[in-house]
């Protein structure tokens, strides 16, 4: 009797995660802004879906510190009543 054994491969090559894959591409909500204006508006505004919530950095192209700034900022709007 058999124990421990692994199990026998089929014979295929298993692929990294990124093999064959383009790279993703970046949004280019933030092209050029270095720091985000956390008390204005409009460029919250455009954070944030039409349903009033917070964009993911994939999709905005922001880096981690970029999107702490933005969540400040519209949690900060929206205790003043500038934003949903």
């Amino acid at each position: 009797m058999r124990r421990n054994t692994k199990p026998e491969r089929d014979g295929r090559r298993s692929r990294s995660r990124n093999e064959g894959m383009a790279p993703r591409r970046r949004s280019r909500h933030l092209d050029g802004v270095i720091r985000i204006p956390v008390n204005d508006h409009d460029f919250m505004q455009r954070m944030m879906t039409e349903h009033g919530k917070i964009l993911p950095a994939r999709l905005t192209g922001a880096t981690a510190k970029q999107q702490r700034r933005i969540r400040k900022g519209v949690r900060r709007l929206r205790v003043m009543g500038l934003l949903p």
